[in-house]
């Protein structure tokens, strides 16, 4: 391991970092590699992992690809390997926040949109800046970029170029929480707390059903809640019981 991305984990909460700081957490073949790395032990997790943070080390959160990478002589990657990656973080069992901060540009962008929530602090610029490099994107930027911000504003951010702050990612979805600035840690904290309040059971199985039924007629929809009802936790009892003596 070249340490490209570091693991740290603390009662049931994982943080994996992109470890890049030198090189604004950019993204080569390595840094990949290590994360699909990680990414395959969480999928096995057995339910000691209840929440997953993504984020970045030093100023910001990643810049995107490692440009001088993609054209240098380093061994490429099969071309379906890093799109891979960002759908094997979408399909983690359990809930997953992006927590960016500084920059989040491009091939970061695209794996913050691979988690289920992204928190920003409120100095964050976002872009997509493929086009500004003659490069289209290939990790599943434009169809979940277009799901969360509708296909005219994800158009527009694609062909401009252009930055877009937090407060105005916050307001067209990009971004569901914004902290002031400095905040970001206590605001993810937060967060983090109240999902975990939860059971991880429930979260699980409430994250598998809101995948499946994307895109679904309602009635479908419907039916599929219905069929495939996983049950209650097996905490359920210890729940109710602890809540009825308060």
């Amino acid at each position: 391991m070249t340490e490209r991305i570091l693991r740290l984990d603390e009662n049931g909460l994982c943080t994996l970092v992109l470890n890049r700081p030198e090189k604004h957490n950019a993204l080569d073949n390595a840094a990949f590699e290590e994360l699909n790395h990680y990414l395959r032990l969480l999928a096995q997790d057995n339910g000691k992992v209840e929440c997953v943070v993504l984020r970045g080390a030093g100023k910001g959160f990643s810049a995107g690809a490692d440009l001088a990478a993609l054209s240098g002589s380093a061994t490429p990657l099969p071309p379906t390997y890093k799109p891979m990656v960002v759908e094997a973080l979408s399909r983690l069992p359990m809930p997953t926040i992006a927590a960016v901060h500084g920059v989040c540009f491009t091939g970061g962008l695209e794996l913050a949109l691979g988690c289920d929530f992204i928190v920003a602090d409120a100095g964050t610029r976002f872009a997509d800046t493929h086009g500004k490099w003659g490069l289209v994107a290939a990790w599943g930027l434009y169809p979940r970029l277009a799901r969360r911000i509708g296909v005219s504003n994800a158009k527009r951010l694609s062909m401009t170029a252009r930055e877009m702050n937090a407060e105005e990612a916050l307001r067209v979805g990009l971004v569901d929480l914004m902290a002031p600035a400095g905040e970001l840690d206590k605001y993810l904290s937060d967060l983090v707390t109240q999902i975990r309040k939860n059971s991880g059971f429930s979260n699980r199985a409430v994250k598998q059903i809101y995948r499946e039924i994307e895109g679904l007629p309602l009635d479908q929809a419907l039916a599929h809640t219905h069929y495939r009802h996983p049950g209650v936790a097996p905490d359920f009892t210890a729940r109710v019981a602890a809540f009825t003596k308060g």
